[in-house]
């Protein structure tokens, strides 16, 4: 049986991970230009998204409820990383 200790070790590790992809693609082509702001927006949405999963992993009660706000959670961080990169509801905030 995994901890609580040890599941939040694995919940923050996924978005270090995430965010060490673009640092090292980036060591190899030109291809993967992200700065400063880059790595520090994602890491905020995904660092964000992290303690919020973290929160109602320890917070809510029923197995169904917390499937059900970690999809909404996650959802969400897709529609925002989408909008912020390709601009697909064409907000000021699109990247494109």
């Amino acid at each position: 049986m995994i901890t609580k200790t040890q599941r939040s070790q694995l919940i923050f590790a996924v978005p270090t991970v995430l965010l060490l992809i673009p640092l090292i693609a980036m060591q190899f082509t030109t291809e993967v230009d992200w700065d400063l702001a880059d790595f520090v927006i994602g890491g905020v949405l995904l660092f964000g998204t992290a303690a919020i999963i973290n929160l109602v992993l320890n917070k809510v009660r029923t197995q169904k409820n917390r499937l059900i706000i970690c999809f909404a959670v996650l959802g969400s961080l897709f529609l925002v990383w989408a909008e912020l990169a390709v601009g697909i509801f064409g907000t000021p905030f699109a990247g494109s």
